[in-house]
């Protein structure tokens, strides 16, 4: 993965930390390192398709709605096995660089519209003890490069 952000001449910023599994636990971690934080939920529609959806840290998924926003079928959490065998992580590492590990077609990846527009967003190098900064548009581009089609969303949030 760091080749292809080097072969692309993509910028970013590298992060080492303690091993954080939730969004809870990155808080103050966060605190500290500059831009747009996220999650990511790994899903399995009704009809048997992967989905791997990136949003804000803070966003609370509207998943009634949200297949709607992407175009699938009823939506649940995908199982650790799937996890580990279609992206080749496990649960609290989760992160869309693990495409970099997923056949094209395998597994859909969705980013926030806000995300894939923002300056810099901090996403998991395949593992919860780092945290790599970089541009929405350059995630997408590195996607694209690894033979996916990323889908830009405008996720649907439970009202707090």
């Amino acid at each position: 993965m760091l080749a292809d952000l080097g072969a692309l001449a993509i910028p970013f910023a590298s992060h080492e930390h303690a091993a954080v599994f939730t969004v809870e636990e990155s808080r103050k971690i966060d605190a500290e390192i500059p831009g747009a934080h996220t999650k990511n939920l790994f899903l399995k529609d009704a009809g048997g398709a992967y989905w791997l959806v990136t949003v804000p840290a803070e966003a609370r998924v509207d998943l009634k709605a949200l297949p709607a926003a992407i175009g699938c079928k009823r939506v649940s959490f995908g199982k650790p096995d799937a996890m580990e065998s279609l992206l080749g992580i496990t649960p609290g590492s989760v992160t869309p660089l693990a495409m970099i590990n997923a056949e094209p077609g395998s597994v859909t990846v969705v980013l926030d519209a806000g995300l894939a527009s923002a300056d810099r967003i901090n996403v998991h190098p395949l593992r919860n003890t780092g945290t790599l900064g970089l541009a929405g548009a350059d995630v997408l581009a590195l996607l694209r490069h690894w033979g996916h089609d990323p889908v830009v969303a405008a996720i649907p949030v439970k009202e707090t």
